[in-house]
């Protein structure tokens, strides 16, 4: 069986080649004529996966090592009898960790304290409601919006989105959709940015087209919002080099991007195709992982400034400034060459572990005073090592 990859996926021709030959081509890269015999088709976002590429084709399996799918046409895979396998999940705790990491940096860079400021989380999926726990136990009021689920659960806990518009921050988490009652394209709007409160902080780390960039950026440059932190751009590659400049936290959509939740998206599709087509699985998740870049922090001093040290902690296991420094170099390239110059930022982008690979020890010195500290740590995702 012949298999086509995108090259983002790690280990993707390590693993998939126990059922099949497989060939790698960049996401952008993979046309009809690229995909030639295969039956089976490996992506990531950037692929759209519709009729236009799959018309005539001898694909049978369609598989996205995403959480979302807006890039495929599900329906035309169904009316095909084609098989279809996402990954819901796998890197939601690498996003949320992503915006803990954010909200740190702002909270630095701002001289905001995090703990007893609200935030307001619109999409409580499998991102959202990770965020939400994290925010917890930051010591933040958490505010939910998910009209689905509300409807689905009649949960009084989600509440009407103008409700959000007080919050501290507000950080989306939504699938994009572009019809019915929860369309979700341009959401976060003109109307949506002139309702929220003075100095709010703006978040997103879903999808580009949830925001109307013109209407963010009027925003910024009115001075009504507090700051930004954008991961998702409309018209990815071809990002708007002018909000680039304005945001606070700029990012190539890597949120997601930890090599854990890579990993375990990669086996999912893995596990899909081979029960697809018959085939007894040969590889897990921990055949590819390797141990952690940094498996243990020591934390010697502590003191009132307990967000100080959440922050130095987090920033020894993931700097987003370092994303951040990166991507901003877009608007330094010439107009044609920015595009590939996205592409390979994502391409090529570094190792990034979850918080869960590292384990926190406080010392002697530091041990007095440090319960909450340690419930905060363990609340955003470290092991925290108990004192004997």
């Amino acid at each position: 069986m012949k298999i086509i990859a995108d090259a983002n996926i790690p280990f993707v021709k390590d693993c998939f080649s126990s059922i099949g030959d497989v060939e790698v081509f960049p996401g952008r890269q993979i046309t009809r004529e690229t995909l030639g015999e295969a039956e089976c088709l490996l992506v990531r976002s950037v692929t759209k996966v519709d009729s236009e590429l799959l018309g005539g084709s001898k694909v049978r399996f369609a598989g996205t090592a995403t959480i979302g799918f807006d890039h495929i046409d599900i329906e035309y895979l169904s009316r095909n009898n084609i098989g279809f396998a996402s990954a819901p999940g796998p890197n939601a705790n690498s996003a949320a960790e992503y915006v803990i990491t954010g909200l740190l940096e702002i909270g630095r860079k701002h001289k905001i304290k995090l703990e007893g400021k609200s935030i307001g989380i619109v999409g409580v999926g499998n991102v959202g409601s990770r965020v939400a726990k994290k925010c917890d136990a930051l010591g933040m009021k958490v505010l939910l919006n998910d009209p689905p689920l509300q409807r689905e659960s009649g949960d009084a806990k989600y509440r009407p989105l103008e409700e959000l518009f007080e919050c501290d921050f507000i950080t989306l988490h939504t699938p994009l959709t572009f019809e019915g009652v929860d369309k979700t394209f341009h959401l976060a709007g003109e109307k949506f940015f002139k309702s929220l409160k003075a100095d709010c902080v703006f978040i997103n780390a879903s999808r580009g087209e949830v925001a109307d960039g013109g209407a963010l950026k009027a925003s910024i440059r009115s001075g009504r919002l507090g700051a930004a932190v954008l991961d998702v751009w409309e018209n990815e590659p071809n990002i708007d080099c002018e909000l680039l400049r304005l945001v606070d936290i700029s990012t190539p959509h890597i949120a997601g991007y930890s090599l854990d939740g890579k990993i375990a998206g990669m086996i999912m599709v893995y596990n899909a195709a081979c029960k697809y087509f018959g085939l007894k699985p040969k590889y897990k998740i921990s055949d590819f992982l390797p141990p952690p870049t940094v498996p243990q922090i020591r934390i010697e001093q502590t003191g009132p400034d307990q967000q100080a040290i959440l922050y130095e902690t987090v920033q020894r296991v993931y700097c987003i400034n370092r994303d951040d420094f990166n991507t901003r170099e877009i608007a330094m390239v010439e107009p044609k060459k920015r595009a590939k110059f996205f592409d390979d930022l994502r391409k090529n982008y570094p190792v990034r572990r979850e918080f869960q690979n590292t384990e926190i020890e406080f010392t002697v010195k530091a041990a007095k005073g440090t319960e909450n500290l340690g419930k905060k740590l363990e609340g955003i995702g470290f092991k925290v090592k108990s004192e004997k």
